[in-house]
């Protein structure tokens, strides 16, 4: 068992039992505190924890990294790059400092505001810097339900989807925190009665429930990574909710896929969770036929039980829960989307981000948009105030929520938030 994984361990920090984040967690994220500095942190209960303030007064020496410079910078990036082992020497340092029967921090003369802040006092921040951001496709209830809905029920998914993770390049730059409003996109769509496109705010805003990892590991072109070694080359997960405007897809996405649709704004929840964090809730990946090619087989438990959740909150309204489905639903897990990403000699960079694409499960409570949810808009949701929802209205809060849990340990994401601004 992993030391810091231990389902006993308590904290003197006080946590709630529905807290995303007992001491099992130990989170990695960036946040500015009151004294208007910005640096590395974690998170146990409602306390963010700067592992700068605790670096210098020497709780985190001997762990094989440069602490100080590593923990001081308003990015994660050089801590990742110190690698695997480094990752998870620190993840035990600090829950061996704030176990419940650890006194060395708790009865020490020291002021414990210098290092520990309530999360009501302190802003996320961007947690890495993305070089590059990818977008997979690897939920199959998604993809067979968009291929019924928009082509032909029978052959709903293209000929090459059980064969490989699709994915697309993307841009990272509209990539943010939790708590970023987003405005409505202006684009071109053609309605079905027109002859020619019209220019205007798209009116199918939607959602995309789905989880992304971070690259923890750079590689040289021409290389590639194994699914055996990719858990080595990924840092952690954070929820992600990559927005969409679908009336602009359909006229865009042929013959190169999504552009002005896809790149309006994606959002992040600001803490990742390492997948050391992550390893008591291991679950199989869904059974893959037909066979995958060599590179892409693997052994063991390659996918995460991970409840997934998104509410829509009008403006003045009460949250609604919409969807409720799972990681461990992925047809294609992280490993394979990696490998697979590689084979070709692409190099991938510390920091690099990768989303899961739509998480949709087997029934329709479950499905991870608002275009499975309303069916392409023929099927309504009617929220608790009475009104309806085809797609996402103006003023309307997107909030997505992830989390594991079993008889003993809940481990969580925090909240991934944003709403929806009207078009400039």
């Amino acid at each position: 068992m992993i030391k810091a994984n231990n389902p006993d361990l308590e904290s003197w920090i006080e946590v709630s039992v529905d807290s995303d984040f007992p001491i099992q967690n130990i989170p990695f994220g960036v946040a500015t505190f009151k004294n208007g500095k910005t640096h590395c942190a974690t998170r146990i209960g409602d306390v963010v924890i700067d592992l700068y303030e605790l670096a210098g007064l020497g709780y985190l020496d001997n762990i094989g990294i440069d602490d100080l410079r590593v923990f001081k910078q308003p990015l994660l990036n050089d801590f990742i790059a110190c690698g695997k082992a480094a990752w998870s020497v620190t993840r035990e340092r600090i829950s061996e400092l704030f176990q419940k029967d650890n006194l060395t921090l708790n009865e020490a003369d020291i002021d414990q505001s210098v290092f520990m802040h309530a999360t009501s006092e302190v802003t996320m921040q961007m947690p890495v810097k993305i070089g590059d951001y990818t977008d997979f496709y690897s939920s199959i209830e998604h993809a067979t339900n968009v291929g019924t809905m928009f082509r032909d029920p029978d052959n709903a998914l293209f000929p090459n989807w059980k064969h490989l993770p699709v994915g697309y390049h993307g841009r990272s730059s509209s990539i943010v925190i939790s708590g970023t409003n987003i405005h409505r996109p202006m684009g071109q769509t053609k309605p079905n009665d027109a002859d020619v496109p019209v220019y205007g705010p798209t009116r199918l805003f939607d959602f995309e429930l789905e989880m992304a990892f971070i690259v923890g590991k750079s590689t040289k072109l021409g290389d590639q990574i194994s699914t055996e070694d990719a858990e080595d080359s990924i840092f952690g997960m954070v929820v992600f909710n990559d927005l969409s405007a679908r009336d602009i897809q359909r006229w865009e996405y042929v013959p190169l896929g999504p552009f002005l649709a896809k790149n309006f704004g994606s959002i992040i929840s600001p803490w990742i969770v390492t997948l050391e964090a992550l390893d008591p809730f291991r679950v199989d990946t869904p059974t893959q036929d037909p066979e995958v090619l060599p590179y892409l087989k693997y052994t063991g438990k390659k996918s995460y039980d991970i409840h997934l959740e998104v509410l829509v909150q009008p403006e003045n309204g009460s949250e609604n829960k919409v969807c409720h489905s799972n990681f461990k639903y992925m047809y294609w897990n992280m490993a394979q989307q990696l490998a697979h990403h590689t084979v070709n000699g692409c190099n991938v960079n510390v920091g690099d981000m990768m989303a899961s694409g739509t998480i949709s499960g087997p029934t329709p409570e479950s499905y991870g948009s608002m275009l499975e949810l309303s069916w392409k808009g023929t099927k309504p949701l009617k929220l608790s105030d009475g009104s309806e929802r085809k797609f996402i209205l103006d003023n309307d809060t997107i909030i997505m929520r992830g989390y594991c849990k079993n008889n003993v340990v809940r481990i969580g994401f925090g909240d991934c938030i944003t709403k929806v601004l009207p078009a400039k």
